[in-house]
């Protein structure tokens, strides 16, 4: 099968400065922003977007603070067919998401099922504000009528064809590939 890489670490670490750009500019700073990240690889994204914004912010001290993730396991439409992970702990900043710009990161926005799942389990947490959604690649196919707020890169693909992300925190190195499709 063969594979191409679309995206390498430079390029991944300039997206994730932009889309921290992008997020500061459209919440009017980083007061009352909570990011949560999606297990598996939404977790690490929203803890580097966290530490980009503190940093950009003027307040590195705050990163911590600002991320957090949120398990979707058993808010899945699939899970009739069995669940494909096991579930994961949910941590919540301790000051919570009510009436906070909550940010709900991912690595790859496909059909929509997992951000509907989500948005599901963000309102058994609590109120936010807003929710907003950034991704690292927003690929297309949707079955859902689910956009992305903050993108890394749209990467139009097949639907025969996998993106594939690896991140240094889970992987051992940072890329994008797509794989698969028509030979």
């Amino acid at each position: 099968m063969t594979q191409r890489t679309v995206l390498d670490a430079p390029d991944i670490s300039r997206a994730i400065t932009r889309i921290a750009h992008e997020i500061i500019e459209s919440n009017k700073g980083s007061d009352d922003l909570v990011l949560l990240g999606i297990p598996r690889r939404g977790v690490p994204l929203a803890h580097r977007l966290a530490e980009a914004i503190a940093s950009i912010s003027g307040r590195p001290e705050t990163a911590n603070d600002l991320a957090g993730s949120l398990d979707i396991t058993m808010y899945r439409d699939d899970l009739r067919g069995g669940s494909y992970r096991a579930p994961e702990p949910t941590a919540i900043p301790a000051e919570g998401i009510d009436a906070k710009t909550v940010v709900l990161v991912d690595d790859v926005l496909f059909s929509g099922r997992t951000i509907r799942a989500a948005l599901d389990a963000l309102a058994d947490v609590g109120r936010p504000a807003k929710v907003r959604l950034a991704v690292l690649v927003d690929r297309g196919h949707r079955d859902l009528p689910i956009r992305a707020d903050h993108v890394g890169k749209n990467l139009p693909t097949s639907s025969s064809e996998r993106v594939n992300v690896t991140l240094t925190e889970i992987d051992g190195s940072d890329s994008v590939s797509i794989s698969g499709g028509r030979e």
